[in-house]
Order: structure tokens, then sequence, then C-alpha cells
């Protein structure tokens, strides 16, 4: 048998490398961002068409390439960042591996043009699949300029994967995003099919956080700030207003560079969580300034885990910077005693009581001033006077039974059900409120919990699609529009599904930069509109619309699930009773439009279980 065993050929090579650097379009988009910046660029201009599938352009003002350093950095391992291993603990670029234009030759048609500051003239390069087939002199301005055309086109298992335009324009502005948080000092900008997303000009850190994610955000952010031997760590938190029901935006950066580190975002959750609720996030921007020698980056293809010397001395700095600047700001809760063991008194009748004077009874025959008269207890306590107190112990229960106050005995009878008279008619059954959450009701079988929330979530959702059924949607105008005023991103999402908002009974019109809500369905009026809608765009953030029958079901969905957040809250009889009769009117009452149950029954079985020793 002859020998098996050969060398690959360079373009194979880098085809089967490039899985690992180059996933998606977002990919080539943060390496030849980060290229940019590395060059020294002060300006960085992105281009993209059709979510970067048929072009992705990214021209800076850096250093540019001779002729000879253009042809060789496409060369795998060629890098000017490093030139020996140990180089590798004092990184201060973000690009060192030498992998990444490799990478991106391999699997797509390329053409770079560059000149350095010095020379006159410059190079073009095209290249196709690792082969250079053009490579001649151009005049061009100083810097690069790349333009990668027909991403994945050797590689079509991996372009068959791509998701929709949407998904990856989403991940690419994401990557942009990032860089663009650790260098406000270079103007960004990034255009999408000739319409431009982000225009970033150079300025500082806070107003390139508020040109990136509004201008919401111009009073709500706190800065925070503290140096230690381990090192420097700044930035901004945000007021607890800007917390999203999503952690999206949350950024950790360690010496210019984004990384993910779970370990520091738990110290920074702990210090937030006396102020926030249950499935709340808050939004913080926090940068790290340490040693190089301190951190290692070379742990991961994308370079997003950074292991830290250091950690846990950072772990709790971190934590105390933090909770400073929440003191400073007075962000800290009032005082608010725990209810949670305490009785809560239920709902009764929404007419007053009628006001009763009290009674004051006064012994004519008593003189303070006799002192042979002993103090006299009133005829009502004499019956519980005893020798032995544990003769009679049932007896002073029994009493307390049998005497019970008038307003107690009004709310047994109306809170005490006759199970003799009780039918299936909901209509006379009594309701339970427990905790604000949970409504209860005693049914043949046993008893009924129903999910409050999740039942006003599936109630809402059908009539939203009963309304798109009968094309026949319940709009409440507004007198005075209100402004809506997204994120590029955001805005992006909004004008894509503003169809399928119409449809629900959303009145809304773009003007300049602004979104104009004129009106918003009958059922979401109690909703303040603009809140409304940046909840729905931060839910569709982390949906899969693919998953579902209609970009418009999925919107229904959504806003039911966020008109419904609200509805935990004391209801009254009428208000239970009418909540139970709408939920069992619904197509599918037993669940919610994402599968959860609202509903369940426990049997009388099953509760003998459960108090059986």
């Amino acid at each position: 048998m002859g020998n098996q065993i050969h060398q690959l050929p360079d373009h194979i090579a880098n085809q089967i490398a490039a899985g690992e650097v180059i996933q998606r379009p977002a990919s080539v988009v943060k390496e030849l961002v980060e290229n940019a910046v590395d060059a020294s660029a002060t300006k960085i201009t992105v281009k993209i068409k059709d979510a970067g599938k048929t072009l992705i352009q990214v021209i800076d003002n850096g250093k540019g390439m001779s002729e000879t350093d253009a042809r060789m950095a496409f060369e795998r391992h060629a890098t000017s960042k490093i030139a020996e291993a140990k180089d590798l603990f004092h990184l201060t670029t973000m690009g060192f591996r030498g992998e990444a234009l490799a990478s991106i030759a391999a699997i797509t048609n390329l053409t770079l043009k560059t000149r350095t500051h010095e020379d006159e003239l410059g190079t073009e390069l095209q290249l196709s699949g690792s082969q250079v087939t053009t490579q001649e002199p151009v005049q061009c301005p100083a810097g690069c300029n790349f333009q990668i055309k027909n991403l994945f086109f050797n590689v079509p298992a991996r372009r068959k994967f791509l998701k929709k335009d949407t998904t990856e324009f989403k991940h690419i502005s994401e990557e942009f995003i990032k860089v663009a948080l650790t260098h406000p000092e270079i103007e960004f900008e990034l255009i999408h099919n000739d319409q431009v997303t982000y225009n970033l000009p150079a300025t500082n850190l806070k107003q390139r956080i508020i040109n990136i994610f509004g201008k919401t955000y111009n009073d709500k952010l706190i800065p925070i700030e503290t140096q230690t031997t381990l090192g420097h760590i700044n930035g901004f938190i945000g007021k607890t207003e800007l917390a999203k029901k999503s952690p999206g935006e949350q950024y950790f950066f360690a010496n210019n560079r984004f990384m993910r580190h779970p370990y520091f975002y738990k110290a920074v959750m702990l210090a937030f969580e006396p102020l926030l609720q249950k499935g709340q996030f808050p939004v913080f921007f926090i940068y790290f300034d340490v040693d190089p020698d301190t951190i290692d980056v070379n742990i991961h293809p994308t370079k997003t885990e950074i292991k830290f010397e250091n950690d846990k001395a950072l772990w709790q700095i971190l934590q105390a910077a933090v909770k400073e600047a929440i003191g400073k700001h007075n962000l800290t809760p009032s005082i608010d005693f725990d209810m949670e063991n305490t009785i809560e008194i239920p709902v009764a009748s929404n007419q007053p009581e009628p006001a009763t004077a009290p009674e004051i009874k006064v012994n004519p025959g008593y003189n303070p001033f006799e002192k042979e008269q002993s103090y006299q207890r009133h005829d009502s306590f004499k019956q519980y006077e005893r020798k032995n107190p544990q003769e009679n112990w049932e007896t002073l229960y029994q009493d307390f039974d049998r005497q019970d106050s008038e307003s107690e005995l009004r709310f047994k009878r109306e809170t005490d059900l006759d199970t003799n008279t009780q039918t299936d008619n909901f209509s006379s059954v009594r309701f339970f409120q427990l905790k604000q959450k949970y409504i209860l009701s005693h049914v043949k079988s046993g008893v009924m919990l129903i999910d409050q929330k999740r039942a006003y979530e599936r109630i809402i959702y059908e009539q939203l699609q009963q309304n798109l059924n009968l094309e026949k949607s319940s709009t409440q105008p507004s007198l005075f529009p209100d402004e809506f005023n997204p994120n590029p991103l955001a805005a992006d999402t909004l004008r894509e599904i503003i169809p399928e908002l119409a449809k629900l009974g959303f009145q809304i019109e773009e003007q300049n930069d602004l979104f104009l809500i004129k009106g918003v369905p009958g059922e979401l009026t109690d909703l303040q509109p603009g809140q409304l809608l940046e909840n729905l765009l931060a839910n569709l953030d982390e949906a899969n619309p693919d998953l579902h029958e209609s970009l418009t079901s999925l919107v229904a969905s959504k806003l039911a699930q966020i008109s419904s957040m609200n509805h935990h809250k004391a209801l009254s009889q009428e208000e239970m009773e009418h909540l139970t009769e709408s939920l069992f009117t619904c197509q599918m009452p037993n669940y919610t439009p994402e599968g959860k149950p609202i509903l369940r029954i426990l049997t009388l079985e099953e509760i003998d279980k459960l108090l059986t020793n």
C-alpha cells in the first residue's frame, strides 16, 4: 500500500481556516474594521449590500500598505503586529494572528486598493479563492479600500445556512457598534443598501453612546470610575429607567477590546439587584484598562474571551465602583418593608360601608379615689377568668369563633361558597386572588388556579388575531401624536414591520428621523405608545421569526406579551369573573401563544395527597 498522507494546497487549507475565523458577513466586517483601527485610521466607512451577501466594502484613511506588504498580507500567518511568541502577552493591537485576510480571500472575490501616505501611486490587487488574478499600480487615496464580493461563493454549504438579510445585518451592526464604542475618537459610518444607518462623528464616549442608542440616553447615563494598582475601570451605567427586558445593551471592554465575561457580569447584576424587578436587565458600558501582561486574549478564535490574572480582586473593585455610582446618584430604593409573609386583605365590595360612631361605655359607680375599691374587669372578660388555665382552653377558642365581628361575618358571607347550589356557570363561582398574580376558583372537581398575566396575554392575542381575520382593526386615534425616536438599528426593524403593525391597528408615520404614533389598537390603549414600541422591538430582536407562521402573528404575540406585563394588580370579584369568562371564550384558553400553561385544576384527590402525612 502506497503513501496516503499528503500536504493540502494552501487554498484548501485557507478555506478550512476560514471556517473558524469567518462565520458570517459580520465576521468579515469585524476583521476589516479592526485592521483599520490598528492602521491608525481617523475615519472608517463600511458599505454593505444585501446584508453583506453581495458586497462588503471597508474604506479607511489609515497608514495604507506598500506594494510588497499588500501582496504579503494575504499569506497565512503574515502580520506586522507581532514578531515572536512573547509578544502575545503584551498585545496593544486588535489583530495579531495574521489569519483574517488570508481567510477572507479564500472564500470571496476580493479587491484591494491601498496607498501609503508617502507614495504617489497605490496598488490594486484582485483575488479569487486565494488566487491573485490582478496586481497593478493605481491612483487612489491613502489608506485601504477593501471590496468583498460573493461571500462563500466556493463554499455553498456555508452560504446556504446564512440567515435572512435582517438577521445578518443585525449581526453586522452589532460588530460595528462594538468597535465604535471602543474608539469614540474615530469617525465611523455604516451604509446599508445606500441608506446611512450610522453616521458617528469623532467625539467623547458619552456622546458616542447617545449617537448610537438614541437621545433618550442623554440624561440617564451615570459615570463610574475607579483607579487602583491593578488597573483603571471607567464607563457608564444606565439608570433604572433604561433597564431592558433582555440583556442586550451590556458591554465589557478590556484594553479597548470587546469581551464577554460572565464572572464580571455577575458582579454588576448583584450591584443592581435591589433596584430591578425580576426579568429586568441593566444597561452598562464598562471599560477595563489593565497591564497587557496580566490578561490573555489568545484563548478563543473570536478573541471575545479574555482571561484576567487578578479577576477576583477586579470583581470586588468592579462591584464596589458600580455600587458607589448608584449611591452617588440616589438610585437606591426607599425602604420597602417585606410584605411576603403578611396577610393580604381581599378585595370586597366596591360600595363604601356606612361609618359607625364608636360606642363608649362608662361605669357611673366607679370612683378613682376609693382606695378599697379594686379594679373590676369588663363583663366580657369575666368568662375567661380561671384558676387552672388548661381546663377550659377549648372554650376560649370556641368563644373567639363565636364572637366574630360584624365585618368578619360580612366577609365570610361574601366569600363562603355554597357547594349545594354551585353550578358549572362561572357567574355563580366566587374567586380569590393570591399576591396579585394568581386567581383561585372553587370548581366542581376541585380548585382551579389561573395565572392572571398569562390569561390577559391569551385574551389580548386572540382579540388582535380576530381583528386580523376580520380585516377590521380597531384603532384608537391620538389627539396629539407621540414622537418615537429609536436608534438606527431599531428604526430599520420598525420600518420593516410597519405594514404588520398597520394590520393590527397602529397608525405610524415617519417624518425626518422621527416616527409619529398617531393611533394604537383599541386593546392596547392603557399603554404608553413609545414604550410599547420600544419593548416590542427589543422582544423581536430576541425572537426567531422563521419559526412562526407569519411576521404579523409574531408581532401580535409579542404585543400581547408586553401589554400583559401591566396586569399584576388587585382585581375585584367582578373583574376576576370577567377575566375568567373572557379567557374561556378563547379558542385555546389553556396556553399562551408561546405555549406556556395558563391554568391548572387541582382535584380533590390531589389536594388530599398534599395534606396526607
